[in-house]
């Protein structure tokens, strides 16, 4: 873990989005505390992870996702070289495990 992003601040952000309770207290949530850009950028991200597991191409993911390869590899690096952030989301979602 990046020990950089380990602040009392990023820990107050992190417990108010595990209050969140169901997808329409995230839109609502998540509305306020980013712009669209932003927040479009990180589901594009997750999109760029979700196809890179399944293992599409670059050139699939960025016809898809609109993503560009700079973006595509650092996803890439991060499912291959990461802390397995996205590969314990995946998990969850595909066994519908509650989050902790």
């Amino acid at each position: 873990m990046n020990k950089k992003i380990r602040t009392n601040a990023v820990d107050h952000l992190f417990d108010a989005i595990l209050s969140l309770r169901e997808k329409e207290e995230c839109y609502t949530f998540f509305e306020d505390l980013c712009t669209v850009n932003e927040l479009l950028s990180l589901s594009q991200r997750f999109e760029v992870a979700t196809m890179l597991r399944d293992r599409k191409t670059y050139l699939e993911i960025a016809d898809k996702t609109g993503a560009s390869t700079a973006t595509i590899s650092r996803v890439n690096r991060s499912l291959n070289y990461g802390n397995d952030g996205y590969e314990m989301v995946f998990n969850r979602m595909e066994n519908k495990e509650p989050a902790e």
